[in-house]
Protein backbone atom coordinates (compact mmCIF):
# COMPACT_ATOMS: atom_id res chain seq x y z
CA UNK A 1 0.00 0.00 0.00
CA UNK A 2 1.29 3.52 -0.81
CA UNK A 3 2.70 5.33 2.18
CA UNK A 4 3.36 8.73 0.59
CA UNK A 5 0.62 10.77 -1.08
CA UNK A 6 1.69 13.81 -3.07
CA UNK A 7 -0.58 16.41 -4.67
CA UNK A 8 0.29 18.44 -7.75
CA UNK A 9 -1.43 21.30 -9.56
CA UNK A 10 -0.62 22.13 -13.18
CA UNK A 11 -1.86 24.01 -16.20
CA UNK A 12 -3.67 22.15 -18.97
CA UNK A 13 -0.68 22.17 -21.32
CA UNK A 14 1.14 19.49 -19.32
CA UNK A 15 -1.90 17.49 -18.14
CA UNK A 16 -1.39 14.48 -20.40
CA UNK A 17 2.39 14.56 -19.99
CA UNK A 18 2.15 14.61 -16.21
CA UNK A 19 -0.30 11.72 -16.23
CA UNK A 20 2.29 9.61 -18.04
CA UNK A 21 5.16 10.87 -15.87
CA UNK A 22 3.21 9.98 -12.73
CA UNK A 23 2.46 6.52 -14.10
CA UNK A 24 6.14 5.95 -14.89
CA UNK A 25 7.27 7.26 -11.52
CA UNK A 26 4.80 5.32 -9.40
CA UNK A 27 5.64 2.17 -11.33
CA UNK A 28 9.17 2.58 -9.96
CA UNK A 29 7.93 3.79 -6.55
CA UNK A 30 4.81 1.78 -5.65
CA UNK A 31 4.81 3.31 -2.19
CA UNK A 32 4.00 6.77 -3.64
CA UNK A 33 0.84 8.24 -5.16
CA UNK A 34 0.71 11.57 -7.00
CA UNK A 35 -2.72 13.16 -7.48
CA UNK A 36 -2.68 15.73 -10.31
CA UNK A 37 -5.15 18.62 -10.64
CA UNK A 38 -4.97 20.34 -14.04
CA UNK A 39 -6.73 23.66 -14.60
CA UNK A 40 -6.11 26.87 -16.50
CA UNK A 41 -2.69 28.26 -15.67
CA UNK A 42 -4.04 31.55 -14.33
CA UNK A 43 -6.44 29.68 -12.06
CA UNK A 44 -3.68 27.34 -10.89
CA UNK A 45 -1.43 30.24 -9.88
CA UNK A 46 -4.33 31.96 -8.15
CA UNK A 47 -5.12 28.85 -6.11
CA UNK A 48 -1.51 28.51 -5.01
CA UNK A 49 -1.37 32.20 -4.09
CA UNK A 50 -4.56 31.76 -2.08
CA UNK A 51 -2.82 29.19 0.08
CA UNK A 52 -4.44 26.03 -1.25
CA UNK A 53 -2.34 23.08 -0.16
CA UNK A 54 -0.41 21.30 -2.90
CA UNK A 55 2.97 19.61 -2.70
CA UNK A 56 4.07 20.43 -6.25
CA UNK A 57 3.26 23.25 -8.67
CA UNK A 58 3.90 22.78 -12.41
CA UNK A 59 3.36 25.85 -14.59
CA UNK A 60 5.05 28.00 -17.22
CA UNK A 61 8.46 29.07 -15.98
CA UNK A 62 7.52 32.74 -15.64
CA UNK A 63 4.57 31.81 -13.41
CA UNK A 64 6.84 29.63 -11.26
CA UNK A 65 9.30 32.52 -10.99
CA UNK A 66 6.53 34.83 -9.76
CA UNK A 67 5.36 32.25 -7.21
CA UNK A 68 8.95 31.83 -6.02
CA UNK A 69 9.36 35.59 -5.67
CA UNK A 70 6.21 35.77 -3.55
CA UNK A 71 7.29 32.83 -1.39
CA UNK A 72 4.60 30.40 -2.55
CA UNK A 73 7.04 27.88 -4.00
CA UNK A 74 10.59 27.06 -2.93
CA UNK A 75 12.87 28.72 -5.48
CA UNK A 76 15.79 26.31 -5.24
CA UNK A 77 13.52 23.30 -5.69
CA UNK A 78 12.58 24.33 -9.24
CA UNK A 79 13.27 22.05 -12.19
CA UNK A 80 12.59 22.83 -15.84
CA UNK A 81 10.56 20.00 -17.36
CA UNK A 82 9.97 20.71 -21.06
CA UNK A 83 10.00 23.24 -23.84
CA UNK A 84 6.71 23.40 -25.70
CA UNK A 85 6.09 25.05 -29.07
CA UNK A 86 2.86 26.51 -30.43
CA UNK A 87 1.06 24.71 -33.24
CA UNK A 88 -1.67 25.87 -35.62
CA UNK A 89 -4.81 23.90 -36.43
CA UNK A 90 -8.02 24.11 -38.45
CA UNK A 91 -11.21 22.05 -38.31
CA UNK A 92 -10.86 18.62 -39.91
CA UNK A 93 -11.65 18.82 -43.62
CA UNK A 94 -11.27 22.60 -43.82
CA UNK A 95 -8.97 24.20 -46.39
CA UNK A 96 -5.39 24.36 -45.15
CA UNK A 97 -3.86 27.84 -45.31
CA UNK A 98 -0.18 28.46 -45.99
CA UNK A 99 1.66 29.25 -42.74
CA UNK A 100 5.16 28.55 -44.00
CA UNK A 101 6.47 32.07 -43.51
CA UNK A 102 5.73 35.05 -41.31
CA UNK A 103 4.02 36.84 -44.21
CA UNK A 104 1.93 33.77 -45.05
CA UNK A 105 0.89 33.33 -41.43
CA UNK A 106 -0.15 36.99 -41.22
CA UNK A 107 -2.23 36.58 -44.37
CA UNK A 108 -3.85 33.43 -42.95
CA UNK A 109 -4.73 35.24 -39.72
CA UNK A 110 -6.24 38.16 -41.65
CA UNK A 111 -8.28 35.77 -43.81
CA UNK A 112 -9.63 33.60 -40.99
CA UNK A 113 -13.28 34.24 -40.06
CA UNK A 114 -12.56 33.33 -36.45
CA UNK A 115 -9.38 32.93 -34.41
CA UNK A 116 -8.60 31.30 -31.09
CA UNK A 117 -5.63 31.18 -28.76
CA UNK A 118 -5.12 30.35 -25.12
CA UNK A 119 -5.11 32.73 -22.18
CA UNK A 120 -1.73 31.35 -21.11
CA UNK A 121 1.77 32.68 -21.82
CA UNK A 122 1.71 31.65 -25.48
CA UNK A 123 -1.54 33.56 -25.97
CA UNK A 124 -0.01 36.67 -24.45
CA UNK A 125 2.90 36.44 -26.88
CA UNK A 126 0.58 35.87 -29.82
CA UNK A 127 -1.38 38.99 -28.90
CA UNK A 128 1.93 40.89 -28.83
CA UNK A 129 2.77 39.51 -32.28
CA UNK A 130 -0.56 40.70 -33.68
CA UNK A 131 0.10 44.12 -32.14
CA UNK A 132 3.54 44.20 -33.77
CA UNK A 133 1.96 43.31 -37.10
CA UNK A 134 -0.48 46.19 -36.65
CA UNK A 135 -3.58 43.99 -37.03
CA UNK A 136 -4.73 43.58 -33.42
CA UNK A 137 -7.66 45.99 -33.68
CA UNK A 138 -8.71 44.60 -37.05
CA UNK A 139 -8.95 40.98 -35.85
CA UNK A 140 -10.19 41.67 -32.32
CA UNK A 141 -13.89 41.07 -33.17
CA UNK A 142 -13.01 37.63 -34.58
CA UNK A 143 -11.05 36.34 -31.61
CA UNK A 144 -12.73 33.59 -29.59
CA UNK A 145 -11.25 33.33 -26.09
CA UNK A 146 -11.67 29.90 -24.49
CA UNK A 147 -12.92 29.82 -20.89
CA UNK A 148 -10.29 28.74 -18.34
CA UNK A 149 -9.64 25.02 -18.58
CA UNK A 150 -11.17 24.78 -22.08
CA UNK A 151 -8.78 23.97 -24.90
CA UNK A 152 -8.62 25.89 -28.15
CA UNK A 153 -8.57 22.50 -29.87
CA UNK A 154 -12.05 21.69 -28.56
CA UNK A 155 -13.38 24.97 -29.98
CA UNK A 156 -11.78 24.19 -33.35
CA UNK A 157 -13.39 20.74 -33.32
CA UNK A 158 -16.81 22.31 -32.65
CA UNK A 159 -16.36 24.71 -35.55
CA UNK A 160 -16.31 27.76 -33.27
CA UNK A 161 -12.72 28.61 -34.27
CA UNK A 162 -11.50 28.49 -37.88
CA UNK A 163 -7.80 29.01 -37.12
CA UNK A 164 -6.48 28.12 -33.68
CA UNK A 165 -3.17 28.41 -31.88
CA UNK A 166 -2.15 26.34 -28.86
CA UNK A 167 0.62 24.23 -27.40
CA UNK A 168 1.10 21.23 -29.68
CA UNK A 169 0.72 18.96 -26.64
CA UNK A 170 -2.87 20.13 -26.20
CA UNK A 171 -3.76 19.53 -29.85
CA UNK A 172 -2.30 16.07 -30.29
CA UNK A 173 -4.90 13.35 -30.59
CA UNK A 174 -7.91 15.68 -30.57
CA UNK A 175 -10.63 14.42 -32.93
CA UNK A 176 -12.16 16.87 -35.36
CA UNK A 177 -9.10 19.04 -35.96
CA UNK A 178 -6.14 19.07 -38.32
CA UNK A 179 -2.81 20.30 -37.02
CA UNK A 180 -1.20 22.07 -39.97
CA UNK A 181 2.17 22.78 -38.40
CA UNK A 182 4.08 24.95 -36.01
CA UNK A 183 4.54 28.68 -36.23
CA UNK A 184 7.26 29.79 -38.66
CA UNK A 185 10.66 29.80 -37.00
CA UNK A 186 10.91 33.58 -37.14
CA UNK A 187 7.86 33.97 -34.87
CA UNK A 188 7.71 30.62 -33.09
CA UNK A 189 6.70 30.82 -29.45
CA UNK A 190 8.34 28.32 -27.11
CA UNK A 191 7.23 28.06 -23.50
CA UNK A 192 9.32 26.38 -20.82
CA UNK A 193 7.26 24.54 -18.24
CA UNK A 194 8.77 24.11 -14.80
CA UNK A 195 7.85 22.48 -11.51
CA UNK A 196 8.69 23.34 -7.91
CA UNK A 197 7.85 22.34 -4.37
CA UNK A 198 5.08 24.32 -2.77
CA UNK A 199 6.17 26.32 0.28
CA UNK A 200 3.41 24.66 2.31
CA UNK A 201 4.47 21.10 1.50
CA UNK A 202 5.71 19.06 4.44
CA UNK A 203 7.11 16.31 2.19
CA UNK A 204 10.30 17.89 0.90
CA UNK A 205 12.20 14.65 0.39
CA UNK A 206 9.46 12.88 -1.55
CA UNK A 207 8.78 15.97 -3.65
CA UNK A 208 12.44 16.43 -4.59
CA UNK A 209 12.71 12.79 -5.58
CA UNK A 210 9.73 13.16 -7.89
CA UNK A 211 11.05 16.42 -9.34
CA UNK A 212 14.44 14.80 -9.98
CA UNK A 213 12.69 12.06 -11.92
CA UNK A 214 10.63 14.56 -13.94
CA UNK A 215 13.82 16.35 -15.00
CA UNK A 216 15.85 13.19 -15.63
CA UNK A 217 17.09 12.03 -19.07
CA UNK A 218 15.02 8.86 -18.79
CA UNK A 219 11.86 10.92 -19.37
CA UNK A 220 13.04 12.55 -22.62
CA UNK A 221 11.41 10.05 -24.99
CA UNK A 222 8.11 10.26 -23.14
CA UNK A 223 8.18 14.05 -23.44
CA UNK A 224 8.83 13.83 -27.17
CA UNK A 225 5.77 11.62 -27.47
CA UNK A 226 3.72 14.53 -26.17
CA UNK A 227 5.12 16.97 -28.70
CA UNK A 228 7.53 18.55 -26.26
CA UNK A 229 11.30 18.66 -25.85
CA UNK A 230 13.22 17.86 -22.69
CA UNK A 231 15.08 20.84 -21.26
Amino acid sequence: MPTTALTLISSMATKALLADLVTAYTRQHPDVTVAVTSVGGVDAARRVQAGEAFDIVALASDAIEKLAASGHVVADSRVDMVRSAVAVAVPAGAPVPDIGSEAALKAAVLAAPSLGYSTGPSGVQLAQLFERWGIAAQIAPRIVTPPPGTSVASLIAKGEVALGFQQLSEMMGVAGIQVIGGLPEAVQIVTTFSAARSAVSAQAGAVQDFLAFVASPQTAELKQGHGMQAV
